[in-house]
């Protein structure tokens, strides 16, 4: 699996890097058929939200798994992110099971 980080108007921070990756590779040998895996960091100023954005592309056999979430800081956030992937892989994995 190939990973791509990108920090959205923010600065590259190498201890994010690493724990996204670390998660991802986790994940990744939970299920052998993932890809790719973009990964996007924001973050918004916006008084009503908490801020902290991870959005999470996952390409695959099939469609592209997507999930995105928004919380008080950025590991929070990646684990939420992953939490949802996770659901998503599973259901996707069913699919493949009965064919």
């Amino acid at each position: 699996m190939t990973i791509k980080i990108q920090y959205v108007q923010m600065a590259t921070s190498e201890a994010m890097s690493e724990y996204v990756t670390k998660k991802l590779i986790r994940l990744g040998k939970k299920f052998e058929w993932i890809i790719k895996a973009d990964v996007n960091f924001k973050h918004e100023n916006f008084p009503k939200t908490k801020g902290k954005i991870c959005n999470i592309e996952l390409s695959l056999p099939g469609p592209r798994i997507f999930a995105t979430s928004n919380e008080k800081n950025y590991e929070l956030a990646v684990k939420e992110t992953i939490k949802d992937l996770t659901v998503q892989l599973k259901k996707r994995k069913e699919v493949f099971k009965t064919h």
